[in-house]
């Protein structure tokens, strides 16, 4: 489903990334994994086509999005989950999910009743401005919002980062409910043991390198690579 082959990128004069590849099959669950400053978010903002490619190849179901601006992207059916969730503040939690609503699957398994279902604290907070939410909410709120256009692949940029233990545990149990859905979705965040439950595939940055990949299997009985690249 999702290609990327060679990527070269970077801000400016300073290349980040060198020669990365990924990929993501229908119906798989694979993470980016890697210490802060690998060049984990610069390959989802190279794969949304907010920064662009200095060399490589992006595919995306057999197209080629190389240089695709990111609304291009999204119409391809990528929906992102972004670091820092980035949900509209003043707008409320239904106008949150309605603004970007759309069928990119051509299945449309996705609308607010379902939303509701699956988020039953949103349906609770729906008529409050998203910057009256928790952490915890508003990430649930991301999360509705990418499920919102229907995509056809979800990218979620630190799926836990600065929330508390439960509410953690919370966002694992809506990923393995996705992936149980049959969501093909790519994932960074740092929680390695929760990671190797629920996603079939790892790769590992380092320096904006691909330094390791595997299945949850052998990155879990691979204690070298978590203590070298992996230790936060």
């Amino acid at each position: 489903m999702l290609r990327v082959e060679g990527l070269d990128a970077g801000y400016g004069e300073a290349q980040i990334l060198f020669g990365v590849d990924v990929s993501v099959g229908e119906g798989e669950v694979v993470t980016l994994l890697g210490r802060n400053g690998m060049g984990k978010t610069t390959t989802v903002r190279a794969i949304m086509g907010l920064l662009p490619a200095k060399a490589g190849r992006i595919a995306f179901g057999g197209r080629d999005l190389t240089g695709a601006p990111p609304f291009r992207v999204a119409q391809a059916g990528i929906g992102l989950v972004p670091e820092g969730r980035q949900i509209f503040p003043t707008l409320s939690v239904e106008e949150n999910l309605i603004a970007t609503a759309a069928d990119r699957s051509g299945k449309k398994r996705w609308d607010l009743g379902r939303i509701y279902a699956f988020f039953p604290r949103l349906r609770e907070r729906r008529e409050n401005r998203g910057n009256q939410l928790s952490g915890g909410e508003q990430q649930m709120l991301a999360i509705g919002r990418a499920l919102m256009t229907n995509p056809k692949l979800i990218i979620l940029d630190e799926a836990t980062e600065g929330l508390a233990p439960l509410i953690r545990e919370e966002i694992w149990n809506c990923l393995t409910a996705l992936k149980a859905e049959g969501e093909s979705i790519l994932v960074i965040d740092k929680n390695v043991d929760a990671l190797v439950r629920i996603a079939d595939r790892h790769v590992v940055l380092e320096k904006g390198r691909v330094v390791w990949r595997g299945t949850s299997a052998e990155l879990r009985s691979d204690s070298a690579v978590k203590d070298r690249f992996l230790h936060f």
